[in-house]
């Protein structure tokens, strides 16, 4: 039986962690999404030195676990200290926050960048087309015609893959960062009570995305309002 009493009690505890969640889901997913535009971008050019490097970053951050990725970054690095120490980034690296940034920032600008790429392609030629006609450059096109469309037909994709981020800060936990997870395994370690615990640490996430899918409803509702009048 669960004990109301504890679970009320440990959920302020839970909720010191939230910040560093959103800290960590928030720093990747806009790091992502500034990657994930630019290598969408490249993977509609026809140079294959290009294309097929993106391609195989893509590939194997979308077909690794999010788990490895983490324990390649923070272990694997610290073999290669002398080298990042010569680069002058061995102060950033040997930070478990940041290598948690980093890795959860290439795992979603993978997943992102396929998600955008299939939003630029799906725009109509016809609109493309169009714009051409009234003079406007390529550029010009991609930043007022091709973008904007794609973006909006992009958010239901890419509202999955934000829940995924923010799930995904979880394993942070595992290289000592204390964000909600972390926290309720240190409650475990000394409660042995894992059932309130992760119920509660649960609820956060649960509330957490659901605020976030709400959110993102509305955005597209204001986005797209001839959808939402159909």
């Amino acid at each position: 039986m669960i004990d109301p009493a504890f679970f009320v009690s440990i959920v302020p505890a839970l909720l010191a962690g939230l910040p560093l969640t959103l800290q960590l889901a928030g720093t990747s997913l806009a790091l992502g999404f500034v990657l994930a535009v630019a290598l969408a971008l490249a993977q509609l050019g026809e140079h294959r030195a290009v294309v097929w490097p993106i391609r195989a970053f893509v590939a194997v951050f979308r077909g690794t676990p999010l788990l490895i990725q983490i324990f390649l970054i923070y272990y694997g690095l610290g073999q290669f200290r002398p080298e990042l120490q010569a680069a002058g980034l061995w102060w950033l690296l040997r930070e478990p926050y940041w290598c948690a940034i980093l890795a959860l920032t290439l795992n979603t600008a993978a997943y992102g960048s396929e998600i955008l790429r299939g939003a630029i392609r799906g725009v109509p030629r016809g609109l493309v087309e169009a714009a051409s006609a009234f003079g406007m450059s390529r550029l010009l096109t991609l930043r007022l015609v091709v973008l904007p469309l794609a973006f909006r037909q992009a958010i239901p994709s890419y509202g999955n893959e934000i829940i995924l981020m923010v799930k995904g800060t979880s394993l942070a936990s595992i290289i000592t960062l204390m964000e909600v997870t972390g926290i309720a395994q240190g409650l475990i370690s000394q409660t042995y009570r894992a059932v309130e615990v992760f119920v509660a640490a649960g609820a956060i996430y649960l509330t957490l995305n659901f605020t976030i899918i709400r959110a993102l409803n509305a955005l597209e509702r204001w986005l797209t309002p001839y959808r939402a009048r159909a």
